[in-house]
């Protein structure tokens, strides 16, 4: 049993044949999938679409929406955790945290909602699911400040010295397409170098596609071929990371599931 920790199956690329997808994923071995929501206004609709596929969510506002976010907003998520906080397929706040990779974001804004977040994952004894693009270090002062039960640091692509404090924190590392790339030197040392119990594998589908499939969106601005990230590939991308680890896939899938589980729950 696969689990992808982490797919926007409410994205726009999925809105037309999104039952298909999932399909191809349960085809290739893919039982749950993590939704995290990323604004206020998609809550209801990831909330619904993970009780529809039999799929697991998660609530919160992402960093790269703070610029449209207004502070009500904390309000109407703090509401609906607390209308749902019964709700078995409610595993974790998320997507949240702060992105410094990408320009124009103010970083105080960004704090200010990551710390609002954390808050209410305090206060709904939630773990989280932590955005973190370039920001590992201002992501673990927040936690410090504000601890929380654990979660997962999504693609994570920090340190060593990073990840084991996530660890320490009661965070996952997420890995999935970047690791892929032969020439993504950094993270496949760190899949190497961290203990299996740490890592779980992830898509992000339809965004970090794998390298096969970023070779075929190439191709696509050209009209020869079209490639999609989907759950689907998760199988695929533990063949990598098994490869990197000197370990059986089946090894992999069973660590991968438990790590899950252990995170966010026995409904993983």
């Amino acid at each position: 049993m696969w689990v992808d920790t982490h797919c926007h199956l409410d994205a726009l690329e999925f809105s037309s044949d999104i039952d298909v997808v999932r399909q191809r994923a349960r085809d290739a071995g893919v039982n749950r999938c993590v939704i995290p929501c990323v604004e206020v206004k998609q809550m209801d609709a990831v909330r619904l679409l993970a009780h529809r596929l039999d799929d697991v969510y998660a609530l919160g506002i992402h960093p790269i929406y703070t610029p449209q976010a207004q502070i009500s907003d904390i309000a109407v998520l703090d509401g609906a955790l607390q209308t749902h906080r019964d709700d078995s397929k409610l595993v974790a706040v998320g997507e949240i945290g702060i992105d410094c990779f990408v320009s124009g974001l103010n970083i105080e804004i960004q704090e200010y909602f990551f710390h609002q977040q954390l808050k209410l994952a305090q206060k709904y004894k939630l773990p989280v699911i932590l955005h973190v693009r370039k920001s590992a270090d201002v992501l673990l002062k927040g936690l410090r400040r504000f601890p929380v039960l654990g979660g997962i640091a999504h693609a994570f692509n920090g340190s060593l010295q990073q990840a084991q404090i996530f660890v320490e924190l009661g965070f996952k590392l997420g890995f999935g397409g970047a690791i892929t790339f032969e020439r993504a030197l950094q993270i496949r040392r760190l899949a190497m170098e961290l203990p299996l119990s740490a890592i779980v594998l992830e898509t992000d589908a339809p965004d970090i596609p794998p390298h096969w499939l970023y070779v075929d969106i190439q191709k696509r601005h050209s009209g020869v071929a079209q490639g999609r990230n989907e759950p689907s590939q998760i199988p695929r991308i533990a063949q990598v990371i098994a490869h990197i680890k000197n370990i059986s896939l089946q090894q992999l899938a069973l660590a991968n599931l438990q790590n899950a589980q252990q995170v966010l729950g026995p409904h993983i």
